[in-house]
């Protein structure tokens, strides 16, 4: 029986001496985040472990983008998977701003001012949509002077080289060769343009079957695995759905804000993906319920400066 402890704020400390002391606490979510540090610790020390790191695009509408290319920057992981809006929004940002905004602002004004709303950051349109096609129409008629058939991950690079600016998570992507894939590539404003682009030269082609050989051959190539899944949908369930085909991750770290009982693959525990084979029977796993925003920077500074400390 280990006693709960109450978390000691009297004094400033060290990120990873507050998560330490959150572990110790005992308390609902505070301990799981404690949990997940040191399993995501244990899987970024292991050389023969291929590393995932999943996401959706709302969280990169907002300064978590900052910490996502951090990592991607400091090749912390192997493989990214996300969602089309991703590209659409580190192509937006890095040219143009998003605004803070409120949850309760009045969308009918909002939509009569040209601003689009997610969540409580204010999109204009001149901040998303008007320069994505900007730079989308310039960016395909060069792709398109060198190569007429991409995987996903090679789009990615291919538009990190073309952003070429140090706050973009895909300029990172590219500089490192990391493969970001994107199974749901039409699903958003860069996909839009693809399919725009596709009009006129029908010689142009996505080949979402080249990521599927990549993702074999990693998943194959690979000693052992593990993730760490930010949200539900696609880009989770590219991750577990390969590793089920070799018996499931050796780790997982799962942060959602989704309900369980409505039967949701975001809703679904890594429990849950033992019965499917995504996570091994032994496997180190941990879900934390909470948002992502406020989560992964306090998992991420922990990380870091135990990883630089060793």
């Amino acid at each position: 029986m280990k006693p709960v402890k109450d978390i000691d704020v009297s004094e400033s400390r060290e990120i990873d001496e507050l998560l330490k002391r959150m572990y110790e606490s005992g308390g609902f979510v505070a301990k799981k985040v404690g949990v997940a540090v040191d399993i995501l610790e244990k899987m970024l020390r292991e050389e023969s472990c291929l590393k995932f790191l999943s996401f959706p695009a709302c969280i990169i509408a907002t300064g978590t983008r900052g910490v996502i290319k951090e990592l991607v920057k400091r090749r912390i992981f192997d493989v990214v998977i996300t969602t089309c809006g991703t590209l659409d929004h580190d192509l937006a940002r890095s040219f143009k701003e998003y605004y803070h905004g409120s949850f309760l602002m009045n969308d009918a004004e909002l939509r009569e001012k040209g601003i689009s709303r997610l969540g409580n950051v204010l999109v204009p349109n001149e901040s998303y949509g008007l320069i994505i096609e900007e730079k989308m129409r310039s960016f395909l008629d060069e792709v398109y002077k060198q190569d007429k058939e991409l995987a996903t991950y090679e789009l990615a690079w291919e538009l990190g080289e073309f952003i070429g600016k140090a706050d973009s998570i895909l300029y990172w992507a590219w500089k490192n060769k990391i493969p970001t894939l994107i199974p749901g590539i039409t699903d958003g404003a860069v996909g839009y343009h693809l399919w725009e682009f596709y009009q006129k030269h029908k010689d142009f082609k996505i080949n979402v079957l080249k990521d599927e050989q990549l993702l074999s051959d990693l998943v194959w190539g690979a000693k052992k695995s593990g993730a760490l899944i930010l949200g539900g949908g696609i880009s989770k369930h590219h991750v577990i759905w390969w590793n089920a085909l070799k018996d499931g991750l050796d780790y997982a770290a799962y942060i959602t804000t989704a309900a369980e009982w409505d039967g949701s693959l975001s809703g679904a525990r890594m429990r849950e993906a033992v019965s499917w084979k995504q996570l091994k029977k032994d496997a180190k796993y941990v879900t934390l319920e909470g948002d992502v925003t406020v989560l992964l920077p306090l998992i991420t500074e922990a990380l870091l400066k135990r990883l630089s400390s060793h």
